[in-house]
Formats: C-alpha cells, structure tokens, sequence
C-alpha cells in the first residue's frame, strides 16, 4: 500500500479523531490539524455542542497526543467568516434558507484547508464525516461518494458539493462504521473525547437562536404575514427569521377558519411580506436548481432517473433531473413539501451521490377539486 501524507482535521469531537487514528493504523504519515474558525471563541459556543470553542481546541491537542501525531492550530478565523458566516447572513436576507455545514466543507474543509495542504506537500485531507469513498466502476481512477452505513448519521447530503478533484484528496475512513461502534473504538483507544455529546445547531450561533442572531447582524426590518389571498394576518420583524414550511413561532394569534395549522408559503424579502397557508399548499413537484456540481457522473445529456434529496437527513424523492443551461430542472414523481430556495438538491443513484445544485425556485403543485395534486403548478416560490 502505499504511503500517503495526510493532514486530518480535528475538530475536538469524536469523529474526527477515530478517523485520524485508523488514518494512522493503514500506515498514512498523519498530521493533525485543529481549524480555529472563530474570531471570537468566547462568543461561540461553549462546552461539547460546537466546534469553535477554545476547549474544543484542547480536546483535538489531547486526542493527538493519545494517538501520536504532530500538532497544529491553522487560523481560518477570518476565511470561515466571510465564506460561511456572511454568505448565511445575505441568504437569509434574500429570503433563502442555506445550510451553513454545506458550504463550509465547500469553501473551507475542502477548498482553503486542501489548498494549503497540497501545498505543504499533503497527499489528502481526512475528516470524521460519516460518507464512504468507493472507486469509480469505469476505471476512471476517481472517487466516487457513498451514503454512510449508518443512515441516521449519513452527511453525503453536506459533501455532494465537493468536485472530483476535491474527493481524490479527501479521505472518509469512517463511512463504514456506526456512530455507536465509533465511540466504543475510541474509548477502547483511550481518547477522552469517546463520550463527547456530537455538535448540533449552527456551530457560530452561540445559543441556537438563528433569528436573533440574524436581527443582530441585519436589524429589524418589519413586515406583515398574509394568507393567501391578502390578508393580513399578523406582523414580524423581520422576513429573515422565516423559512419555507416552518409552522411554529409565527407570531399569528387568530386560528385558520379551518381550524388547522397554518405553514409559512413564501417570503418576499423585499416587501418583507411572509405569506402562510396550510400544509397542503406545500406541495412541490418542479423545482429549479442552480450551480450544479456532477461528483458521480457527467453532466445528463437527456432525462435522468435519479433519487433526490431537498434537506439534510431529509427523505428522498423519485424524480427526473435535466440539465438546463448552467442549471438543472427537477420533476418529482410525487410532491414534497418544504422545499426552500437556498437549500442543497443533491442526486443519488441509490447510495451512490451522482451530483447536487443549489435550490433557487420551486412551483408548489395545483391542487385539484378533489384535493390531490394535479400535473399542473402554481404559485411559484422564487428567488424574487
């Protein structure tokens, strides 16, 4: 086998470094690396929920020792703020709904950190997500990325926007295992971190609430909530603390005349209205998709078959995907519901992830008089 130089980031949790170990047991010339990505840690997250905390930090030094590897804390404080922290901040206020772990392998994990890797002579990058590399049947060379054996902590959803370039350096020694046979591995090796609680939420919001944390950097900005018709039904303060299907903290004190529970429809960030109605005006059977990036295979020159996944740990949907232009144009087979523009569309041909894009509108399925879905669409929900 041959001998590979790889920098294993260690975020201070479990995961990456039973991943840094077993990197380590196949022979690898392993090096840690422990990625500072707060400005500020005293204002992230403290204790075991994040991965920004100056104990975190302390806890990947530790776990290296155990392992017996070189050391180092990389800076990318200022990277990671730009790349992830503002780009969630202008989402939100387009009236988007981005996922933050996402983009953060997109333009830190996989983009800065390998950069700079491969040049201090890195062969790979290795991190404790929970995928699986396979080769790829053609002969190829490259790598293709799997679901991981654990379906409940599965994150191939969070790295289908790496290219093939990007996932021959990367190296997932985790994919095959369960999250429970993880942790008896890294107590059986000693590793203080074997009983860390897993990092939850979004790892720069200190206390989990994404909408003052979102008023903070962008202000009040009220507006109303109308029905679907018009109707104004209530007000907020601001758009951004609203995403596509959320059905608590409306802020509505008159119930639906049908007695059920409202679900926010749209969000016209501009006229800062947010529109709600029921559950079944959820329904979504087109959806228009851009920055397309094609992992598994080469861009669909016709209709492709494929299984389609709209959030993380979400379900998955038959459906057709077509290229169309620099995007892609997916045709569920059956309606899904909550599907939100900034959000991650990635395609599977069973395990195997063939590429994603990013989710810029969606049309909500025309109800029929009966109540079913009918072929035709409405009520389109768009980056305005």
């Amino acid at each position: 086998m041959t001998t590979l130089r790889v920098l294993a980031a260690m975020s201070g949790g479990v995961d990456s470094a039973v991943a840094a170990a077993r990197a380590v047991d196949a022979g690898h010339d392993v090096t840690g690396v422990h990625l500072a990505l707060s400005r500020n840690p005293g204002s992230y997250r403290t204790g075991a929920r994040g991965c920004c905390t100056l104990e975190d930090a302390r806890d990947a030094r530790r776990a290296a020792d155990v392992i017996g590897i070189p050391f180092y804390v990389w800076d990318m404080a200022a990277r990671f703020h730009e790349d992830v922290v503002e780009d969630f901040v202008a989402e939100y206020a387009r009236g988007h709904t981005p996922n933050p772990c996402l983009r953060c392998n997109e333009k830190i994990k996989f983009a800065a950190v390998l950069n700079r890797a491969v040049a201090l002579g890195f062969d790979a990058v290795c991190t404790g997500h929970h995928a699986r590399l396979e080769p790829a049947s053609d002969g190829s060379g490259l790598a293709r990325l799997w679901r991981s054996v654990d379906a409940a902590k599965d994150q191939s959803y969070v790295l289908a926007v790496l290219r093939p370039d990007q996932l021959r350096r990367a190296m997932f020694p985790l994919g095959a295992s369960t999250k429970d046979q993880v942790r008896k591995e890294a107590a059986e090796r000693g590793l203080g971190v074997a009983d860390k609680p897993d990092s939850h939420d979004v790892c720069f919001i200190a206390d989990g609430d994404t909408r003052a944390f979102l008023r903070d950097q962008l202000g009040s900005a009220p507006g109303e909530i109308v029905d679907a018709d018009g109707t104004v039904l209530g007000r907020h303060d601001g758009s951004y603390g609203f995403t596509i299907g959320q059905r608590k903290g409306l802020g509505i004190d008159s119930p639906a005349a049908d007695g059920r529970p409202r679900f926010v429809l749209g969000i016209e960030p501009v006229s800062r209205t947010v529109t709600v109605g029921p559950a079944g005006a959820l329904d979504v059977l087109e959806i228009d998709a851009e920055r397309p990036v094609w992992s598994g295979c080469e861009p669909p020159p016709g209709p492709l078959d494929c299984l389609v996944q709209l959030r993380a740990h979400g379900e998955v949907h038959p459906a057709v995907v077509r290229a169309a232009g620099a995007g892609v144009t997916i045709r569920l087979r059956e309606p899904a519901r909550g599907v939100a523009p900034g959000q991650a569309a990635v395609f599977y041909d069973g395990e195997t992830v063939l590429g994603s894009a990013t989710i810029c509108r969606a049309d909500r399925a025309k109800r029929t008089s009966s109540g079913s879905s009918g072929p035709e669409t409405e009520n389109r929900i768009a980056d305005r």
